[in-house]
């Protein structure tokens, strides 16, 4: 485990350098992100928890999502289609705004979030479920080499959302089938803990 934990931690800190030279300009996103506010909030914290929070988020992992619509290789009804409309330089500036956004966190269940903690750190040996600090860091800021998206502060209700179309082979657009492996192997109770405990995470400020 604490191979694990040091292995991420160094892949992080490759990746706040190689995310200095991202090839978007945050200006240029904020008048582009207008279309985006309805859902995702001007500022990339939606008000509902339909919808993802984008503030924060990695440039890279944003604008690979960003291209998967565009490209129908992730269906969304509404992502979908703004994302045809959208440029190669859109997207990588979209992503540069809505990465330098800082993210407002919410607060877990006081109830889940002990069974979250243990989870996401620790993971559940007995049904092979590794702890997610591995991929998305121990603060849930995410990895840019693993293509691991930061997750801390993120609506539980979303997140909850996305486990269970990963567990039902919904979503596949993980590298490796990686996220389908692993949320198969959660019961519904361990995908509320773990987002509950995910969505009171404070990561810490990355570029």
């Amino acid at each position: 485990m604490k191979k694990l934990v040091t292995l991420a931690l160094a892949l992080s800190a490759i990746a706040f350098a190689l995310n200095l030279n991202a090839a978007g300009s945050a200006d240029a996103g904020k008048t582009k992100a207008a279309v985006c506010a309805a859902c995702h909030g001007a500022d990339g914290n939606s008000a509902s928890p339909s919808f993802p929070k984008l503030a924060h988020q990695n440039a890279s992992y944003i604008a690979a999502q960003l291209n998967d619509f565009k490209s129908g290789k992730r269906q969304n009804p509404i992502m979908s289609v703004q994302a045809k409309s959208l440029s190669a330089q859109d997207i990588e500036d979209l992503a540069a705004y809505f990465s330098s956004q800082a993210i407002q966190t919410g607060q877990a269940d006081p109830g889940l979030v002990k069974a979250g903690e243990r989870l996401y750190r620790g993971g559940n040996k007995d049904d092979n479920v590794p702890a997610c600090l591995a991929c998305h860091s121990p603060d849930g800021a995410g990895n840019y080499l693993m293509k691991a998206p930061a997750l801390a502060g993120q609506h539980a209700a979303y997140l909850v959302t996305q486990l269970q179309a990963y567990a039902a082979g919904q979503r596949t657009t993980d590298p490796n089938k990686i996220m389908q492996t692993i949320a198969a192997r959660l019961t519904p109770a361990e995908m509320q803990a773990v987002a509950s405990y995910i969505e009171g995470l404070h990561a810490n400020p990355q570029p």
